[in-house]
């Protein structure tokens, strides 16, 4: 059975937050939806809050999972990162951006963490 982009996309972040628990990470929240847009994993590790995106991709037809963090999709998680800290009334707490890719091998999914993968793009910025 193949599996929809929406049902892989969802599958590839269920593998995500899994990795990131045995490293022990506390998820504080999945899916998160903001007015700007979806946060697909809020997390600790350690003290910083990171807010983290899973991009997988089933082959390299279109380039690496990494590629599709583009400025514009960079902008989006600032947007609702802030308004995530904002509502949640964590300003002065440390923060970061990571990006997790999932890439399909066999003979499972090869999964890359990529810490502090870029940096806040202040709004109108």
């Amino acid at each position: 059975m193949t599996l929809t982009r929406h049902e892989y996309g969802r599958e590839s972040e269920a593998l995500a937050v899994a990795y990131l628990k045995q490293c022990g990470w506390r998820i504080v929240a999945t899916n998160h939806r903001t007015p700007f847009g979806e946060i697909d994993i809020i997390a600790r590790d350690r003290k910083p809050l990171v807010f983290g995106e899973v991009k997988a991709r089933r082959s390299q037809r279109y380039g690496a999972p990494k590629t599709a963090v583009t400025v514009a999709k960079q902008r989006t998680l600032s947007l609702a990162a802030l308004h995530y800290l904002k509502s949640s009334r964590n300003l002065n707490r440390p923060a970061r951006f990571d990006v997790r890719t999932l890439g399909k091998t066999r003979p499972g999914p090869q999964i890359e963490l990529i810490k502090n993968a870029f940096d806040f793009i202040q709004p109108g910025g």
